[in-house]
């Protein structure tokens, strides 16, 4: 009765239902059961065991149970079709990886059929677009237009289609049937991650050769529905449209019909580059196509002799290409392959001394290198998704014989790599040391003192590196150089009240060399920095295009920042030198605030000196033997803007900074902790008005009685009425002030002055 039942109910064959009976009648009628709820049952036996396998459209696609004679059940695994879309990764950075999955898949579907056809290989691929929604304006490019999002692709080849071989391993998970080829079985799960739902029209031959045809549906909430017949193929082949591309994954896939097919290019290339090449692929977008065989033509200029690497017993493929250079193809790369896909991309760039961008040989000329790397080591190891593999990236410690690590491969590769481009690597290192010197020797001599440690370490650049970046590369090098200095002083001084090693003056010698170079860094990185300060103030007071000129405050704040005071900013935070060096001494600076503000004076004025600073000397040279009276003294600096021609007397600077000493005065003066000063008569003071000379600024000087420097660029005198000393400065004899100050110093490092 039971195995009527099953016959009935599932096709099973009789010999097998009878032979499962005999073993165990329990058994048996549970299969019954099942089959009466799950409507189709498989049963496969062998000599100690039944299995069923059940296929029907739920939310379990697979289930099985084994049975045994002796022992009843022993295991019952269901496996969640859902559970395993939802479990598999996909990073929005491979957002076309199902795509390309279906690609490869018609590609060995061609290479089967081309074991007994002589049919050129196809594969054509179709973006669809909604043509309803609204422009994607998403990251953009150099020359792209806004266009449609994608919603779709359909993969077209003339393989041997699904056969029932590979109907068979589709409905498997992890299926074994193309291991051979590197294939895992999650092909398909990767479409369900990034798209709604995938058809399947498909045409195959039979056993007896008859052209046969199916189509299904495949979706994570219906799995697997057979439509029945597929009619209107005139050959074998098949169409998989992949619809419903999740705005997720979307939003992160290329645009453009050149960038889509890039990508797949890129992706299998290794089916171009092996012999015998790859079928003909064609990406159509619209009236747009690009066919991957011309791709490759642009892409690839030569190769190169390939080579075998060995890491620890285990053997390496290097495929050696020259690329033709382009914004697209420009910087050497290393390709990381398995299963004939390019699974990690990796940056050459600065790995291998010399390495960085394009190099030239007198075979091709310009070119940029790749390397594609393949193993059987790699194919067992690459994860199941393809975009990592699970190997680690460093070993810590003692390694077993099979125990590598990436950075064990990238160490053997990088040596080859530098072997390999022997002759353009040494130009382009001679290169490199050019650029570097010539960087130091004009735009930063602070590393001068220490280059020579700086290419001890082995440090090559790019020779088209930017300003900024061998900038900030240098600056590395000497953070480290000081760090390592800075343990070694720790080390060398904890011995010196101990026995000294046998090395300990070697040692110390190298140390006090290291911190005298280091020393001389910072020496020649202050003096380049009053370089650069006097070249940006030389530009703010210039007219622009427009003839306009920069306000005072642009140049005030270059001075020193403006509404602050000593307690805010430290010496380093200004540039006082530029006026006078003996600013950089004060007991307090006050810049841009009130009087009212300041705890040097009493005064309750509101008014706002540009700057304003006071300085204590603790042992005056008039002072008697054993007096230590503070004598103080008092700065006031007024700032104009550049060519600034005011008509009223009231905005006279000179009479401006003599009220401001009158107003100090009268409020008495202090230190600045605000303690009183023992009075002194009158204390001395310094006016500095930094303004172009205009017709009304010379008049003013004249009028103050005051003489012209020996350059017409500034005007200068005493004033007794006020007991101060007054000096008026253009902004082009303020510059050319500082300027021979400094100029031994700019000088010494080969600096412009």
């Amino acid at each position: 009765m039971i195995a009527g039942e099953l016959d009935e109910k599932s096709g099973l064959a009789r010999p097998a239902i009878a032979r499962a009976e005999a073993e165990n009648d329990v058994a048996t009628a549970t299969i019954a059961r099942i089959a009466q709820v799950l409507g189709k049952v498989e049963i496969r036996d062998d000599d100690c065991s039944c299995e069923w396998i059940c296929s029907r459209p739920s939310s379990v696609l697979f289930g099985m149970v084994t049975l045994s004679a002796a022992k009843g059940w022993i295991m019952a695994l269901t496996t969640s079709l859902a559970g395993r879309v939802r479990n598999t990764s996909l990073p929005r950075s491979h957002a076309l990886l199902p795509l390309l999955e279906a690609i490869v898949n018609g590609i060995q579907s061609i290479e089967a059929r081309y074991e007994y056809s002589a049919v050129p290989g196809r594969i054509d691929v179709r973006v669809h677009r909604d043509a309803q929604a609204e422009f994607d304006f998403g990251p953009s490019g150099p020359g792209r237009v806004p266009m449609k999002p994608i919603v779709g692709f359909t993969v077209e080849d003339n393989g041997v289609g699904f056969t029932a071989e590979n109907m068979s391993s589709f409905e498997t998970l992890d299926s074994g049937y193309k291991a051979d080829l590197g294939c895992r079985g999650v092909g398909r799960l990767l479409w369900l991650k990034a798209f709604d739902r995938v058809s399947v029209r498909s045409a195959y031959e039979d056993e007896g050769g008859q052209l046969q045809g199916r189509q299904f549906r495949f979706s994570v909430d219906r799995e697997v529905e057979h439509d029945g017949d597929a009619d209107g193929f005139t050959g074998t082949g098949a169409v998989v449209s992949l619809d419903g591309f999740k705005k997720s994954f979307q939003q992160h896939a290329p645009k453009g019909v050149d960038a889509i097919a890039r990508e797949v290019f890129e992706h299998c290339i290794w089916y171009f580059l092996r012999p015998g090449g790859a079928p003909s692929v064609t990406i159509t977008d619209d009236d747009e196509s690009v066919t991957l065989t011309d791709l490759m033509d642009e892409f690839v200029d030569s190769e190169m002799l390939p080579t075998v690497i060995e890491v620890r017993g285990k053997k390496f493929d290097m495929l050696n290409l020259r690329l033709r250079s382009s914004t697209r193809n420009s910087v050497p790369r290393l390709h990381w392959c398995a299963a004939s896909r390019v699974v990690i991309e990796e940056n050459l760039s600065g790995k291998v001394p010399g390495l960085h961008g394009k190099l030239k040989d007198q075979k091709s000329g310009e070119f940029v290198y790749a390397c594609y790397l393949t193993s059987d080591y790699l194919d067992d190891r690459v994860r199941s998704d393809r975009t990592a593999f699970d190997i680690s990236e460093h070993t810590a410690g003692e390694t077993l014989v099979d125990d590598l690590s990436l950075d064990d491969i990238r160490d053997v590769v990088y040596e080859e790599v530098g072997k390999i481009l022997e002759e353009p690597l040494k130009s382009a290192r001679e290169q490199g040391k050019q650029r570097l010197h010539d960087f130091v020797s004009k735009h930063a001599p602070r590393y001068r003192p220490v280059l020579a440690k700086i290419e001890e370490r082995g440090i090559t650049v790019d020779p088209s590196v930017k300003d900024q970046d061998l900038e900030l590369l240098l600056h590395r090098h000497l953070q480290k150089i000081e760090s390592e200095a800075l343990v070694q002083g720790q080390a060398i001084f904890a011995e010196a009240d101990s026995e000294s090693a046998e090395d300990y003056a070697e040692r110390l010698a190298t140390y006090l060399s290291t911190v005298s170079e280091i020393n001389q860094s910072d020496l020649a990185a202050y003096v380049a920095r009053r370089r650069t300060v006097l070249d940006l103030l030389e530009r703010l007071i210039r007219a622009d295009k427009d003839g306009n000129y920069s306000r005072e405050d642009a140049i005030h704040t270059l001075i020193v920042p403006m509404r602050t005071d000593s307690n805010e900013v430290s010496s380093e935070g200004s540039n006082l030198w530029i006026i006078d060096e003996r600013l950089a001494f004060h007991d307090y600076l006050a810049s841009d605030k009130t009087l009212k503000s300041m705890p040097i004076t009493g005064s309750v004025s509101t008014k706002e000196p540009d700057i304003l600073a006071t300085r204590l000397n603790d042992s005056p040279v008039l002072a008697a033997e054993g007096q230590k009276l503070p004598l103080p003294s008092i700065v006031v600096v007024e700032i104009k803007r550049p060519m600034r021609k005011d008509a009223t007397e009231d905005k006279n600077p000179i009479q401006q900074c003599l009220d401001y000493v009158k107003r100090i005065r009268a409020g008495g003066v202090m230190t600045a902790t605000g303690r009183p000063i023992p009075p002194t008569h009158e204390p001395p003071a310094f006016c500095y008005i930094i303004a172009d000379l205009t017709a009304k600024m010379i008049e003013r000087c004249e009028i103050s009685n005051l003489r012209p420097t020996h350059d017409g660029l500034g005007y200068f005198g005493f004033n007794d009425s006020a007991k101060a000393y007054i000096e008026v400065m253009s902004f082009d004899g303020l510059v050319n002030s500082a300027t021979e100050r400094n100029r031994a110093f700019f000088d010494k490092l080969g600096l412009p002055s």
